[in-house]
């Protein structure tokens, strides 16, 4: 069987770094791990070839080849995905489809053409999906009806199918699912509340596969919640302390976990040394009532702001998300952001407002009250909430875009930038010094010109630079990598306000038919 491996292209969002990629000469950010994932789950004597769309384009002569057509895609890569699907039924293909969008929304897949349906988590339904296939059957549905897979059978992912070179970073996975039970979250909704890991041993052939494939940059633990299981978690990192140290420590790793990870030293200790250089964290908001109401309890134990500076501290940089929208919101939220980035000194945020995400407890509790609309969120940081809100959505709308705007107007975000590395522990330096590609230097030169001579951040990026090679020289690279975000910031910054002024007149249109249809329909029943 030869199956083509096909990746729906992302929109442009605050986390896909066109700007920053181009001037590094990549094409994305990172690669679809679950398709690579589904190629060594399938028969190894299938025949594959994998086209990210974010990457480049399918070819007439990989479209003339394959025999069936594959695709996983998240809510936010929906255009690109029912394209997919029209234009590979259009030339005669058998199409299967999976991932958490058509988990999540099956219907839409269906309607598009899709003959297969391999849901939920493919180390289950992937095996069924094949037997279909072996049984000559035209179409089918494969689902887990709730059984989760045991992940240490979960075989390396066939990463030789990649053009790595495409890529800033690549992706692993130690572990899926969350113990938390935040209200917007689809994670806990796909993955469960119980995190399940690999073995130590297992992660480490996949790191040792990326090793001898020649990679030699970041990786992103791609983890729902990295210290899901702090228990495993630690063995882990005991393991892949001595294997980076063996080879040189020739990854840097990020990744994404809750706020407590700030009351485990021994673990942040761990991180360090293993090369973690930076951890997202969902922050979500400041406002405890809205964090109360949205069930993320986890991020009210302790102060939000000394968990920053903790971490931030021990010498991981801290990234984290917002939200605004939340139900109960008191006006002045986007304010109190602001003050709350500017106090922790993040230097780089995920700021959307608040959507209800299919088949999310919070999507079934604003059907329930009838505040869900006809529009499909798609967890993108550029569109407005799927729902009615508790308070105006125009006040809701520009308190988002005044608090974006403010937090990436260029000296704001520089300044930032340098007082999170100020404040950081300087990290061991454990990898051996490089210097700079072609690649690499032309990008430095780039930043150099537009923050250090061109624009009216001359005076602060030189003083700024200077101070972290006297006081911090150990992270003079992260400093100027972390200052060229500010490139595709300012640019985003126009972005999200057209797209917003656009959807807030879009939403008052809808908003007045709503309202003339309520009034029609009351005026009928007065009538009778």
């Amino acid at each position: 069987m030869r199956a083509l491996l096909l990746y729906p292209r992302f929109p442009k969002t605050i986390e896909s770094y066109e700007k920053v990629l181009k001037l590094i000469n990549r094409k994305a950010s990172m690669p679809p791990l679950g398709l690579v994932t589904v190629a060594a789950i399938l028969p190894q004597t299938w025949e594959f070839k994998l086209v990210d769309h974010n990457v480049r384009a399918v070819t007439e002569a990989e479209w003339d080849w394959a025999e069936v057509v594959i695709l996983s895609a998240m809510i936010v890569q929906k255009p690109d995905l029912l394209a997919l699907i029209r234009e590979a039924k259009r030339r005669g293909k058998s199409v299967a489809v999976g991932g958490p969008y058509p988990t999540s929304i099956p219907q839409d897949s269906l309607e598009a053409g899709a003959d297969y349906l391999v849901l939920d988590e493919g180390e289950l339904t992937l095996p069924l999906f094949v037997e279909a296939i072996e049984r000559g059957e035209p179409q089918g549905v494969f689902r887990s009806n709730g059984e989760r897979p045991d992940v240490t059978q979960t075989p390396i992912p066939r990463y030789d199918l990649l053009e790595l070179d495409a890529y800033n970073a690549m992706c692993v996975q130690f572990s899926r699912g969350c113990p938390f039970q935040c209200e917007f979250c689809d994670i806990i909704v796909l993955y469960g509340r119980k995190p399940r890991t690999k073995d130590p041993q297992q992660l480490l052939a996949e790191l040792e596969c990326l090793y001898q494939l020649g990679w030699r940059r970041s990786i992103f633990m791609v983890d729902d919640n990295f210290i899901g299981n702090k228990r495993n978690v630690k063995l882990m990192l005991q393991e892949l302390k001595g294997w980076m140290a063996e080879r040189q420590y020739p990854f840097t790793f990020l990744t994404e976990a809750s706020v407590d990870l700030a009351q485990d030293v021994e673990l942040m200790h761990s991180m360090v040394a293993c090369n973690f250089k930076a951890v997202f964290l969902g922050i979500e908001t400041p406002d405890a009532e809205s964090l109360q109401l949205t069930k993320k309890f986890q991020n009210m134990r302790s102060s939000l702001v000394d968990a920053v500076r903790t971490i931030n501290e021990t010498g991981l940089r801290v990234t984290a998300g917002f939200i605004i929208g939340f139900d109960g919101e008191k006006q002045g939220a986007g304010d109190r952001i602001i003050e709350f980035v500017e106090q922790t000194a993040i230097p780089t945020t995920t700021f959307g407002i608040l959507q209800a995400l299919p088949d999310t407890a919070l999507w079934h509790r604003l059907k329930k009250e009838g505040r869900l609309l006809e529009i499909l969120g798609d967890g993108s940081q550029t569109m407005l909430m799927n729902f009615i809100p508790t308070r105006p959505v125009e006040q809701i709308a520009q308190e988002y875009i005044r608090a974006f705007c403010t937090l990436y107007e260029p000296k704001c975000f520089l300044d930032r930038v340098y007082r999170s590395f100020r404040q950081m522990t300087a990290p061991p330096r454990l990898a051996p010094d490089k210097f700079p590609g072609l690649v690499e230097l032309k990008a430095l030169a780039y930043v150099v010109w537009q923050q250090g001579i061109k624009r009216n951040t001359r005076l602060m990026f030189w003083h700024h630079l200077f101070s972290i090679l006297k006081h911090n020289p150990t992270v003079w690279d992260q400093y100027l990598t972390v200052c060229a975000y500010a490139e595709h910031f300012i640019e985003f910054r126009d972005l999200v306000s057209h797209q917003m002024d656009a959807q807030l007149a879009q939403f008052q249109v809808e908003e007045a038919r709503r309202d003339l249809e309520a009034k029609d329909l009351e005026n009928a029943v007065l009538s009778k």
